[in-house]
C-alpha cells in the first residue's frame, strides 16, 4: 500500500513539474501563427518529432497559442530544422487539452528513433497573430501582436492611423474610427512591443510593414494601444429600383446583415449614400419597405 502511495505520488510531482516547465512557439513561418513546433523544457527550446503528429496534435498547439484552429500539420522539417534538442515525439493528444505540455509522449520512443531535426514537425494554424482585446465588440480593444516570445501588446508611441488601418483591415473589421493609447482598454500582461512601426495603410497584414528598431520608446502597459474599427467590411443597397436605392445591408466580419430601422435616420442614411458615391440622401424608409431582408440583422 505504501508502494502505491508513493508512486501516486511521484507520478503527482512529475505531472506539476512538467505543466509548470513547458511552453510552445511556433518558429520560421511566414505568419506569426504558423511554423515549426518548439517547447520549453528544463530551460531550453526544443523541437517536437513527427512520429504520429497528426491534425488533432496540431489543434491543441493552435489552441494554447490562441491562433484558432489547426489547417495543417506538417513534417519533414517543412519549415526548416530546428538546432536544439528533440524535447518531445510520438505526441497523442484527446483534443481537449489547452496546451500540449498536457497531451501524451513517449520519451524512450522519441529518443530511440527520433535521431535527427529532419522529422521536425510543424502546424499552420488560421489566426493571423493579430488580436483585439477586452473591447466592446469583436472590432474593437487592445492590440496585441504575436511574436515568438507570446503574445505582448503594442506601445502607444509607434502606432498611428495607418498602422491602424493595416490591423483592422486585416482582422477584416472595416476601417478604423479611433485609435486610443494610454491603456484605454486596461492593460496587457505580456510584453510591450515598442519599437517603431511604419505601415503606409495599404499593406494587408502588419507583420508585412516595416519596423525601425532604432526607434524603440520607453514604454509600459500605461501606454499599450487600442483601435476601434467601423466593425463593418462593405455595404450594399438592395431589392431597390437601381444601384442607390433598396434595402440597406452591412458586411460584418464576412456575413451580410440588414439594419434595424429603429435606429436609421437622415444622418446615417447621408453617410451611406457618400460611401456608395449616390449623392445625397432623400428620404428613409422602414418597415420592409424594399421587403425583408433575409440575413441576420
Amino acid at each position: 500500500m505504501e508502494n502505491c502511495l508513493m508512486l501516486m505520488f511521484l507520478c503527482y510531482m512529475i505531472k506539476l513539474i512538467t505543466s509548470d516547465s513547458v511552453n510552445v512557439r511556433l518558429v520560421n513561418g511566414n505568419i506569426p501563427c504558423a511554423g515549426r513546433v518548439e517547447v520549453y523544457n528544463d530551460g531550453q527550446w526544443g523541437t517536437v518529432c513527427h512520429y504520429w503528429w497528426d491534425m488533432t496534435d496540431a489543434a491543441v498547439a493552435c489552441r494554447e497559442l490562441d491562433c484558432g484552429t489547426a489547417v495543417k500539420a506538417t513534417y519533414d522539417a517543412h519549415f526548416g530544422q530546428g538546432s536544439g534538442p528533440i524535447s518531445m515525439g510520438y505526441v497523442e493528444c484527446s483534443g481537449s487539452e489547452t496546451a500540449l505540455k498536457d497531451c501524451k509522449s513517449n520519451s524512450q520512443y522519441t529518443q530511440q528513433y527520433c535521431k535527427n531535426h529532419n522529422l521536425d514537425a510543424g502546424v499552420i494554424c488560421s489566426g493571423q497573430g493579430l488580436r483585439l482585446v477586452d473591447g466592446l465588440h469583436l472590432c474593437s480593444g487592445r492590440v496585441e501582436m504575436l511574436r515568438t516570445e507570446g503574445w505582448g501588446s503594442v506601445c502607444d508611441a509607434v502606432f498611428d492611423q495607418q498602422d491602424a488601418e493595416v490591423v483592422c483591415k486585416q482582422l477584416k473589421c472595416g476601417a478604423p474610427v479611433q485609435v486610443l493609447g494610454a491603456a484605454a482598454f486596461g492593460k496587457g500582461k505580456g510584453p510591450v512591443w515598442s519599437e517603431e512601426i511604419q505601415c503606409r495603410g495599404s499593406e494587408s497584414q502588419i507583420d508585412i510593414c516595416s519596423r525601425s528598431s532604432s526607434q524603440k520608446h520607453n514604454c509600459s502597459h500605461d501606454n499599450d494601444v487600442g483601435v476601434i474599427c467601423s466593425g463593418y467590411t462593405d455595404l450594399r443597397l438592395v431589392n431597390g429600383s437601381d444601384s442607390c436605392s433598396g434595402r440597406v445591408e452591412l458586411q460584418y466580419l464576412d456575413k451580410w446583415g440588414t439594419v434595424c430601422d429603429a435606429c436609421w435616420d437622415m444622418r446615417a442614411a447621408s453617410v451611406l449614400c457618400k460611401q456608395l458615391n449616390c449623392g445625397i440622401a432623400v428620404s428613409t424608409v422602414g418597415s420592409d419597405w424594399f421587403g425583408e431582408g433575409s440575413v441576420e440583422i
